[in-house]
């Protein structure tokens, strides 16, 4: 076994599918190059001969996708798959793609040491070599850009983190998106930059909310050695049609997620003699609505009563809505 999936996996405190995921990404780094001098079709084949379950990456670079129910752990996975890249085989830069501003904010968080839920918590290599992270909200300054630190240290890694709907809406009606306009602290744009790197890997966070957008296909540019893809729905929605990704190769679904008890089954409310055939579709939604908010004011009460009578910390709850589009 790798010496360092074993580190990596304790260090991390990994959960069974995120080891298994990370073995995966060992014998890929393994079987295919992680360098741009190689045939796409030559790697794919390569990798179809292993995992069959991908039928083609769908990009124009390696791109496989790891369907992780939702609750097990994508974000520590994403370290994982850092840390290994890097201490395995001296990748020293990534590109993380967020669905939206709450996620990407959270990953930026998540990714900064001496936080509450630091990814890198255990990894020695970057106690004293903290990797360098870059969002969109600083790639201006040209922070990313090798040779800028004073300390020129050249093994420390860079971690770039954007939020995929802000280049959508960078790019409607043709346009294009700011990181690929001239920086005048870089001397080129800092997407040229980042698509001449020899060693980029691109992490794509909830992939299938911004699989089929503008964004990501100008982003494919980017020309990274290898894809990684994480999500709990491995499926384009368009209406009422669903396409599954062709290229999923490893699935840990909600019911495996529900079996191994990392996940919290969930409560179904029901009512009594009911009959849907009486009511309306909108009807039925609001119906469903004010049943959830009633069941959540009642489970806030519980918890309040319970930690004044404990004397334990309040927990507040959420409540989750899943809308139909």
């Amino acid at each position: 076994m790798n010496k360092h999936i074993n580190t990596i996996s304790n260090r991390l405190s990994l959960r069974t599918p995120q080891r298994e995921s990370l073995e995966i990404l060992s014998r890929i780094s393994e079987i295919i190059p992680l360098n741009k001098e190689r045939t796409l079709e030559q790697d794919l084949e390569i990798i179809k001969s292993e995992f069959p379950t991908v039928e083609d990456f769908e990009r124009e670079f390696p791109s496989m996708c790891f369907a992780l129910a939702t609750g097990v752990g994508k974000t520590r996975l994403m370290g994982a798959f850092i840390s290994y890249l890097h201490l395995a085989k001296g990748i020293k830069h990534f590109f993380v793609l967020a669905p939206n501003l709450t996620i990407y904010n959270k990953l930026i968080e998540d990714f900064t040491p001496n936080t509450r839920k630091y990814v890198f918590q255990g990894i020695s290599e970057f106690v004293l070599n903290p990797p360098e992270i870059i969002t969109g909200d600083n790639y201006e300054t040209g922070r990313g850009v090798r040779g800028t630190d004073l300390l020129g240290q050249a093994e420390t890694i860079h971690i770039n983190i954007f939020n995929i709907s802000k280049i959508n809406s960078e790019v409607r009606g043709g346009n294009t998106p700011r990181i690929r306009k001239l920086s005048e602290y870089i001397g080129e744009s800092y997407f040229d930059y980042l698509s001449k790197l020899e060693d980029l890997v691109l992490l794509m966070d909830e992939s299938h909310r911004y699989r089929a957008s503008a964004g990501i296909r100008a982003l494919n540019e980017l020309k990274p050695v290898l894809g990684l893809e994480l999500t709990a729905t491995p499926q384009i929605e368009q209406g009422k049609k669903a396409t599954p990704f062709k290229n999923v190769i490893y699935s840990y679904p909600l019911y495996r997620a529900m079996e191994d008890g990392y996940v919290k089954e969930p409560a179904v409310a029901t009512r009594e003699n009911f009959n849907a055939a009486n009511y309306t579709e909108e009807q039925l939604e609001q119906l469903k609505l004010e049943d959830g908010i009633r069941i959540h004011e009642t489970v806030k009460t519980e918890l309040k009563v319970y930690a004044d009578n404990n004397d334990k910390p309040y927990v507040k709850p959420f409540m989750l809505v899943v809308a139909q589009d």
